[in-house]
């Protein structure tokens, strides 16, 4: 803006000065203003309510594991694997996976074992390393026994032995009822729909080949579905007490969800804290009797934070690059939360199977 050449330039400098000075006055004030809205807002918002019970206090902790291991620095997650590394050597390292930490990436997954496997390896073998790689899969939600080899041509080795069935594999799962017979095989194939609901969504489910007719009740087979994969699954009852029972699961197949599938919707007896496979054609928490919430120490409205039971407990492996005589066998112990829910269930390991 031009300046007339009478305007005084004392005045001039007098207005800048003061609309300067009253500006920042302003700017000043409103920032004041709104740090103290601010605290205000801060006081006022009820901070996150820990329950007095101890069991919710530990449902309420594994909730946040799930979601803080999506916040953490892959360095960070890299040493917790580190810590809980089961078996290694030149070939193969053997993990603890823990609960709540996806194997690959997703929708909302910021951060999965894939992205950390070559932190680890610097970590084991120093910089030079090779990234590690992964042998096989487990849930977001299964603890337990996981393999990974030191290079690409092991991996291939380990994958073709899961593949051909050379591996064996034991899990262990708490689950709502008791199967009839106590042991036995489900031979049942597996395959992927669409459950059409007020919230459609696609499920695993069985795909038997011989249905029950509604008219006669005489047993009539089916034509198989294409789609469908073989799935086969032997089972035990390790104990069982009232509402709930331990299961021994060893998957003679590796199809997707098989186990959880199979005891679910073959079994009729739904892994404890399988929120997706205790209903079918509902997206909701998993409904569980008076007496199994009495026991849990639980309200039906916090069980959908209950975690998923299901862990990998053994694995064999045939001898890598060996003659195939010698095998290595792996164990694991199930996690804090899977021991406390045996004991407030009154379930027992057998003898023979304590380590």
């Amino acid at each position: 803006m031009a300046v007339q050449s009478g305007a005084p330039r004392s005045l001039l400098r007098t207005t800048v000065r003061t609309f300067s000075h009253s500006r920042a006055a302003a700017a000043s004030g409103t920032a004041e203003q709104l740090a103290e809205k601010l605290r205000a807002q801060k006081k006022l918002k009820p901070a996150v309510e820990i329950p007095k019970d101890r069991v919710l206090r530990r449902v309420q902790e594994y909730v946040q594991q799930t979601r803080c291991f999506q916040q953490l620095h892959p360095n960070v997650i890299a040493k917790v694997l580190k810590k809980g590394i089961l078996y290694q050597n030149k070939e193969i390292v053997v993990i603890n996976k823990p609960y709540g930490l996806p194997v690959h990436g997703g929708p909302k997954v910021k951060t999965c074992i894939t992205d950390v496997l070559p932190v680890l390896a610097k970590m084991l073998d120093g910089m030079k390393a090779e990234p590690l790689h992964l042998c096989h899969r487990l849930d977001k939600e299964t603890t337990g026994v996981m393999v990974l080899a030191k290079d690409e041509v092991i991996a291939s080795q380990v994958q073709k032995m899961f593949r051909t069935r050379q591996v064996e594999k034991k899990y262990w799962a708490i689950c709502v009822g008791k199967p009839e017979p106590e042991e036995g095989l489900v031979d049942i194939p597996i395959v992927e729909k669409e459950v059409e609901s007020h919230q459609s969504h696609f499920k695993l489910t069985l795909a038997p080949n011989y249905r029950v007719s509604q008219e006669d009740r005489k047993l009539h087979k089916v034509r198989r579905n294409k789609d469908a994969h073989v799935a086969v699954t032997r089972y035990r009852v390790l104990s069982n007490w009232s509402t709930c029972s331990l299961l021994e699961l060893e998957p003679v197949t590796g199809v997707k969800h098989q186990l959880r599938v199979h005891v679910a919707y073959g079994l009729g007896c739904p892994v404890l804290g399988d929120h997706k496979y205790s209903h079918w054609n509902k997206l909701a928490p998993q409904k569980l009797s008076l007496g199994t919430l009495k026991k849990l120490g639980l309200e039906q409205a916090k069980a959908r934070y209950l975690p998923l039971h299901l862990h990998a407990c053994e694995l064999t492996l045939p001898e890598i690059n060996g003659n195939g005589e010698q095998k290595i066998h792996l164990f694991c112990k199930p996690p804090i939360f899977f021991k406390r829910s045996l004991k407030r269930l009154k379930l027992e390991f057998p003898e023979s199977e304590k380590k």
